[in-house]
């Protein structure tokens, strides 16, 4: 069963948001929760210097920092990707404790809040596991050699790196087990995961029939959908609802959205009923 907590309809109209008690509880069971950090694209939404429906949009739903999620299960805390707008996620989630980070690739839109990992190592006393393909993680040492000198300057943030080696063999993080699901973001090769019953999928264009297979039994499934024109990189929202209709979970949700969509509202009035938009904020649960 999955659960998700949106807000009743007048509230929406009214331009109301909810605040969830969202103090960090560790979930000690397999159940999973999600909570969605973001959900927009590279540039987010409102974009700067736009003046569209969309970007003056008074529906916190049509606010959209870079894409990000907080997963919790088992006891642990993991976030997959720490963009621009990390520090303010976790800060707005009040995220108090974190036991791994995991990359679905090294785009920066994906990768340029890791410096403020650094909040966690002196709460925790511990490095972080960071947790990515090789290429990922080569690239992450290029961007941040500071992190990775030899002689580090004093409170730079510490990282213990953790090698994504296979992309169909599971892999544990901190006891929790992962599936990896290949996916391709037009050329570059990029990783969904599976947790449980959860699948998230971003930044993908291309999914092989063996990487279906993997996603298949999700009882919900996260995929892009960038707008509703095709696109060199990201599915469409047609293509994003056509996987979903094909894998039939019991929920599927769409994230990284730019404002070529449309307003959340209009948008999700047109989809089907099992498919919905995810917003910054929003929290699901997995059993």
């Amino acid at each position: 069963m999955c659960w998700n907590f949106d807000l009743p309809v007048a509230a929406v109209a009214a331009g109301q948001k909810l605040i969830h008690d969202s103090t960090f509880r560790i979930h000690n069971s397999n159940e999973v929760q999600i909570t969605f950090l973001g959900t927009g694209t590279s540039q987010g939404v409102p974009m700067i210097g736009c003046h569209c429906p969309v970007c003056r949009s008074l529906d916190y739903r049509d606010k959209r920092l870079r894409v990000s999620v907080h997963i919790q299960t088992q006891g642990k805390s993991l976030i997959i990707d720490s963009g621009p707008d990390f520090r303010q996620q976790v800060l707005r989630e009040r995220i108090d404790h974190l036991d791994a980070l995991i990359f679905t690739h090294e785009h920066k839109d994906h990768t340029a809040g890791m410096d403020d990992i650094r909040a966690y190592n002196f709460r925790q006393q511990q490095d972080m596991p960071v947790y990515a393909e090789p290429r990922v993680l080569e690239q992450l040492k290029r961007e941040y050699a500071y992190i990775f000198a030899e002689n580090k300057y004093p409170g730079v943030p510490k990282v213990q790196t953790m090698p994504i080696v296979s992309d169909t063999d599971v892999f544990m993080v901190e006891g929790v087990t992962v599936q990896p699901i290949r996916a391709l973001h037009y050329k570059l090769p990029v990783l969904g995961f599976r947790i449980g019953n959860f699948t998230y999928i971003t930044d993908a264009n291309y999914l092989s029939p063996e990487s279906l297979d993997l996603v298949r039994g999700s009882e919900v499934v996260v995929l892009n959908a960038l707008r509703h024109e095709q696109h060199i990189s990201h599915f469409s929202l047609q293509e994003a609802v056509d996987i979903l209709t094909e894998l039939a979970p019991r929920r599927g949700y769409l994230t990284h959205i730019g404002h070529q969509l449309g307003r959340h509202h209009d948008v999700e009035a047109t989809l089907p009923d099992f498919v919905r938009l995810a917003y910054d904020g929003l929290r699901v649960e997995v059993a």
